[in-house]
């Protein structure tokens, strides 16, 4: 098998001639590459004025990466020059404008069900009555479509996605546009510039609420947003071990350095009641996160339990609290979601409260 390197795939890219038309992609207008297990990932920066243009060309690049021997998996991305980058926080314009809230749902730390709990915000948010967006931002790792039960890629309004329809919410994650099994082998840049298209190159409705679902813990994609768009506040995502609470305290230290509201901690995976004799287990302890928010001065904010209804519902793309309102579980992120949103104002766009059946 031949050898895939940045190399041979920046030599592939300087051979290219356009099908149509001979073009071909001047080295200065490659960002970046990213090659790792037949995984092919280029940036190619374009001044947004072109992107349209040069879609089809694009296109051509992504195809013939694609068919060289030896790459599995081949995509190739816009972004913007590295000037308009440099953008100091002041100077950049603010994103997601269109949300009257936006609420970053974070975790110091992964594997504390952080992704279950920010879906499951969002659709109780709707359930109240709010018109609501779910932003899946965790670009290495996206498990919305997954968890809503999506498939297929968003049509396109011109040249912007229509984020999808599922369970009450507008949402959209970079799994929509990419296969599921695609390793997002990207570096840091990339990782950016593509969070930025989810924000800027979806057609986002007006909306009550966004619900911004981060990946866990505190870097690049955490300061870019605090810096770029106007989060009306944070919900940090724990366990009741000690380990967890340790890495949210850093989470709630970060969003405190970089201004940004703590609405509060939430205690996932609380506790455990056996579904065949009742008997309740602290299987990870209890009371940490309600304790740890006292002890810090933010908002406790509720206790989700460790059930298998909401693996099972997760991994079938029904969330909990759509697919059984009436449960502990939906209750209790129905409970979540009335405390965020009294301290979002509860102001809502639309009218009736709505029932999911």
């Amino acid at each position: 098998m031949t050898m895939i390197d940045e190399t041979s795939i920046r030599a592939r890219i300087a051979a290219f001639r356009a099908p149509a038309d001979k073009r071909t992609v001047p080295p200065a207008m490659i960002d970046s590459v990213a090659v790792r297990d037949g995984m092919v990932q280029v940036a190619l920066t374009v001044a947004k004025a072109d992107a349209a243009k040069l879609e089809p060309l694009r296109r051509a690049v992504e195809a013939d990466l694609a068919a060289m021997e030896g790459v599995r998996n081949a995509t190739v991305m816009f972004t913007g020059p590295r000037a308009a980058a440099a953008e100091t926080p002041a100077q950049a314009p603010s994103l997601l404008a269109n949300a009257r809230s936006i609420v970053a749902v974070a975790s110091g730390k992964g594997g504390v069900g952080k992704s279950t709990v920010a879906v499951n915000l969002a659709v109780s948010l709707a359930a109240l009555g709010m018109s609501v967006g779910l932003l899946d931002a965790d670009i290495y790792g996206p498990s919305l479509p997954r968890m809503l039960g999506t498939k297929g890629k968003p049509e396109m309004a011109g040249n912007k996605l229509i984020p999808v329809d599922a369970w009450g919410l507008k949402a959209i994650s970079i799994g929509h546009v990419v296969d599921e099994e695609t390793a997002m082998v990207w570096r840091g840049p990339m990782v950016l510039n593509a969070l930025t298209q989810l924000m800027t190159q979806v057609e986002w409705p007006a909306l009550d609420v966004m619900v911004i679902d981060l990946p866990p813990g505190t870097g690049d994609i955490q300061l870019t947003l605090s810096q770029r768009v106007r989060l009306s506040g944070a919900v940090v995502v724990s366990t009741p071990q000690d380990i967890a609470l340790l890495d949210a305290r850093r989470g709630v230290s970060m969003f405190r350095q970089v201004r940004v509201p703590v609405l509060g901690i939430v205690e996932n995976m609380s506790f455990f009641c056996c579904p065949n004799c009742g008997t309740r287990t602290d299987i990870f302890g209890h009371g940490g996160a309600r304790a740890e928010a006292a002890r810090i001065g933010v908002p406790f904010l509720g206790e989700i339990p460790l059930l298998p209804a909401i693996r099972e519902t997760s991994d079938a793309g029904a969330p909990i609290a759509a697919s059984a309102p009436d449960g502990e579980a939906a209750r209790a992120f129905m409970a979540l979601a009335e405390a965020v949103s009294g301290q979002l104002g509860g102001e809502r766009r639309t009218g009736p409260r709505i029932v999911i059946e």
